[in-house]
């Protein structure tokens, strides 16, 4: 799935359930609840990537989406990429009031959600900018907030700063049940994917596996859904 930026669509308005790529969301979020790595009370996951630009937010946002409508789960979706947020954006939102908000202004999470067009579905933007967003991180209040995010919220899931470049996903894995790594195919290097995977793994954090995006553009026919013949969408 990809975002159209140009026109700033919302992503509720470009998901499609019925899609190829919406029954890989089903699909990859049924792995996730289901997996023997998770902790049998894990509801809290963070997604990230090696670098930018490999999708990790449209995956967090789609795979909250999917949570909301086809599990029926109260699901919240936190913006913990405070150096680059676009979740707001996704949304039609402004940053500000958000995850910074909470975390530095001693506010609470209920007074900062944001609704959105999904029943179910509630959005934490990254809040206020911070000139340093390292600091935000090692707050005890982090811990705070995510323990009354998931005393609220049957899922959440966190949108974070890809891991190679700065630490702040290494800091906040810790601190969730489990961590999905991104990567673009047939664009990300092997050697920088298994860097970020040894990253993630050193930091403590509970990886749970990876997930391949842009698979269609990179991987052989055969592995695209026209290959099989199967009309997925019920979009004329």
């Amino acid at each position: 799935m990809a975002l159209d930026n140009n026109n700033c669509r919302k992503i509720t308005d470009q998901y499609d359930g019925e899609s190829a790529a919406g029954t890989e969301f089903r699909r990859l979020l049924h792995n996730l609840l289901n997996s023997s790595y998770l902790p049998d009370d894990g509801k809290s996951f963070l997604v990230t990537s090696a670098t930018t630009g490999e999708g990790k937010s449209t995956i967090a946002s789609s795979l909250a989406i999917t949570a909301s409508i086809y599990k029926t789960k109260k699901t919240l979706l936190i913006d913990g990429d405070v150096r680059r947020p676009v979740l707001h954006k996704f949304f039609g939102h402004d940053r500000e009031g958000g995850l910074s908000d909470v975390i530095l202004d001693d506010t609470k999470l209920e007074d900062n959600l944001k609704s959105t067009p999904v029943e179910n579905l509630w959005l934490l933007t990254s809040g206020t900018h911070q000139p340093n967003p390292t600091q935000l991180f090692d707050s005890p209040k982090v811990s705070e907030l995510l323990a009354a995010a998931k005393f609220y919220f049957e899922l959440v899931i966190i949108d974070c700063a890809p891991v190679i470049p700065v630490s702040d996903a290494l800091v906040l894995g810790a601190e969730v049940d489990g961590v999905v790594l991104v990567v673009k195919a047939g664009e990300t290097p092997r050697e920088v994917s298994r860097r970020a995977t040894n990253l993630v793994h050193e930091s403590g954090a509970n990886l749970l596996g990876v997930t391949l995006n842009n698979v269609n553009d990179a991987l052989p026919y055969y592995y695209n859904y026209r290959y099989y013949g199967y009309r997925y969408s019920s979009k004329p």
